[in-house]
């Protein structure tokens, strides 16, 4: 079976950080997310997905992300069933976040939320602006420099 999600929208509240019991790190917040197409009024519509995000994930999304910032949420689609305050039962549906992504870069979002820069190297063990794994270096002109030197032929064996 195949269970898989992938949505893009922007935060429309601060996520929360919590710990369980034991400890774990958790965080939740909303996507809104555009429609494709215009309703029969001709107006856009628009999604409101809650996502849930533990562990790491949760701490990286409650430090870089904030209201208003487009995210990219990569995850499962998971349906509780719940009983509300007067006895009813109920349903709800969340996205359970493996990957959260920057969808926009700082200058786009209109505000600095404390991310590191496109072009700095990342710290040991942590991601880098974009997402991408530690240790991994920029693409070519994604970050506007390079981390990598040209070695010579003087240079003898390589560091690798």
């Amino acid at each position: 079976m195949l269970n898989r999600i992938v949505i893009m929208g922007r935060l429309t509240r601060d996520p929360e950080l919590r710990r369980t019991q034991s400890g774990t790190a958790v965080t939740s917040f909303s996507v809104a997310c555009d429609r494709d197409f215009k309703s029969q009024s001709g107006e856009k519509e628009t999604d409101f997905i809650d996502v849930v995000a533990w562990r790491g994930t949760a701490e990286f999304v409650s430090k870089y992300f904030a209201k208003g910032r487009m995210a990219v949420v990569e995850g499962r689609l998971q349906i509780r069933d719940w009983t509300d305050r007067d006895g009813g039962k109920r349903r709800s549906a969340e996205v359970v976040a493996d990957n959260v992504y920057f969808g926009d870069s700082k200058r786009d979002s209109g505000g600095d939320y404390g991310a590191p820069s496109y072009g700095a190297p990342p710290a040991a063990g942590a991601s880098s602006a974009y997402g991408a794994p530690a240790g991994r270096a920029p693409a070519a002109g994604f970050g506007g420099g390079s981390d990598f030197a040209e070695l010579g032929e003087e240079d003898g064996e390589l560091p690798f």
